[in-house]
């Protein structure tokens, strides 16, 4: 018996056998998990797919206006609609109840640093807000509650509840996209904000000043400074074009500018910002001869300027037979800026003297308040002169003159876009003066669409636009529009690009 024992113990007949019926369940059971596994990879890409495209296009409605959050759940839910399959169980398919959206402010600045579904990131910063005019990014997660039977869970093939565990696999994506502005179409000049002050109670951003009709009908003069600018003064910015005056005739920078960021540059005569300007009155100096046939230096369709003749510098007449845009009384220079127009009498001397009719009461129409019977802005009554075919009026003899240019020799100019407007960054030059004498990077007060109102004189007029020995008068001007929630929306329509772009 003993040497039986010993014999069957030493017999290796059908070890394989029994090595293989207990490596099989393991076999498959790892085989199982694999399965699962790419399962798993695959839905959370799939997903993971899903929730970007759902917070990119929330994203994309973020713009600083009063409905940005209407129009970003709006988005969600169209996109939602879509009924893309993602799901082994329930519908199959992503809906609003699988994911949780916040709105934020902002985020952190390391990307390793997580935020909830709240908003608050760890180290208890509170990042989200209801406010649809503060807002710019949006984040998108699967919920982590109800996966059961939602878009982030799916039955596996694995038992796992044979060994305590559960046959659901559960994952939660999640995705944060932000919104990006640029501004293409502006020239590369900033104008400080005369509504700045040095107290925070009193200072106003320019869109907050242009929402109560704190710009309307005022005119603004600005003058290049070389240190400690303010109110009433301009600086350049950073472009890729090798010339500001051509940038400043052609009406671009030659660079796109990120709305929130803009580099300052110092140098440049200020003869090249002038004559690039006064080419969209019909007046070419120096070298800018050459280029009456050139559609991109063409001037307004509109150039009355109180000028006889002459093509090559701004020498308005001092008779009083032809008048320009009138200038704003009690101009403050402190301020950069007059008082309103004060009253419909404003308009009867420029417009019998060019017109030799009584002032019509033009409407306000680009008042931002909404009211057409305050006294006309310098643009409105500009824009009436096209809309009613004025622009051919001569003024009093003997200068006779009319707002039809005359000079160039190219294409007839169109009334849009308009020659006479210019799209230019606003900085609060106070809060800023440490950046704004060379190639510091800033964020600006906002950006504004501004009316030129007569072109660019010399101290001495005697001397070539582009002399820098004589001595500059200040560009004058009118705010139209701005950016942001409080705006008419011309700006943003013709010269912001919006995009929206995956942080996280």
């Amino acid at each position: 018996m003993l040497r039986v024992l010993r014999e069957f113990w030493r017999d290796q007949r059908g070890v394989a056998m029994i090595l293989v019926a207990i490596m099989i369940p393991v076999l498959i059971g790892f085989s199982l998990l694999a399965i699962d596994m790419s399962r798993l990879n695959s839905h959370h890409n799939d997903l993971q797919k899903g929730i970007d495209a759902l917070s990119l296009a929330a994203a994309a409605e973020l713009d600083g206006r009063s409905d940005s959050i209407t129009r970003a759940n709006s988005a969600i839910t169209n996109l939602v609609s879509n009924k893309t399959l993602l799901s082994t169980s329930g519908d199959h398919a992503l809906v609003l109840a699988d994911v949780t959206v916040t709105y934020l402010t902002g985020i952190p600045a390391s990307d390793d640093t997580a935020i909830s579904t709240a908003g608050v990131d760890a180290g208890g910063t509170n990042w989200a807000s209801t406010d649809p005019k503060a807002v710019s990014f949006a984040e998108v997660t699967v919920n982590a509650s109800g996966l059961t039977d939602g878009a982030g869970a799916f039955a596996t093939i694995f038992p796992a509840s044979l060994f305590g565990g559960k046959d659901k696999l559960e994952i939660q994506p999640q995705a944060v996209a932000g919104f990006v502005q640029s501004i293409c179409e502006t020239v590369p000049l900033f104008m400080c904000n005369p509504f700045e002050t040095s107290d925070p109670a009193t200072s106003k951003t320019i869109q907050q000043a242009f929402a109560l009709g704190d710009t309307y009908g005022r005119e603004f003069r600005v003058l290049k400074v070389d240190s400690n600018p303010g109110p009433g003064n301009f600086g350049l910015v950073d472009n890729n074009l090798s010339s500001i005056r051509d940038a400043i005739a052609m009406g671009t920078s030659g660079t796109c500018y990120n709305r929130d960021a803009l580099t300052t540059k110092t140098g440049v005569t200020l003869g090249q910002v002038n004559t690039g300007l006064n080419t969209r009155f019909d007046l070419y100096s120096g070298s800018l001869n050459k280029q009456t046939k050139n559609w991109q230096y063409r001037p307004a369709s509109n150039v009355r300027k109180g000028q006889k003749n002459g093509c090559s510098k701004y020498d308005p007449v001092t008779d009083n037979t032809a008048l320009p845009l009138p200038p704003g009384t009690n101009y403050n220079d402190s301020k950069g800026m007059s008082d309103p127009i004060g009253s419909q009498g404003f308009w009867t001397n420029y417009w019998q003297v060019n017109h030799g009719a009584a002032y019509p009461t033009v409407p306000s129409a680009t008042n931002p308040t909404g009211t057409t019977t305050a006294p006309a802005s310098r643009y409105d009554v500009y824009k009436y002169e096209i809309a009613k075919g004025l622009v051919d009026d001569k003024s009093t003899a003997p200068t006779k003159e009319t707002g039809t240019p005359s000079c160039y020799k190219g294409d007839d100019p169109t009334p849009d876009p308009d020659r006479r407007l210019l799209n230019m960054a606003i900085v609060n030059c106070l809060a800023n003066q440490a950046k704004l004498n060379g190639h510091v990077q800033l964020k600006p007060d906002g950006y504004v669409s501004v009316f030129v109102n007569t072109p660019i004189q010399k101290q001495d007029n005697t001397k070539d636009p582009e002399d820098p020995s004589a001595g500059e008068k200040p560009i004058s001007l009118e705010i139209v529009d701005v950016d942001g929630g409080f705006a008419n929306n011309t700006l943003v329509d013709k010269a912001f690009r919006n995009e929206a772009q995956l942080y996280r």
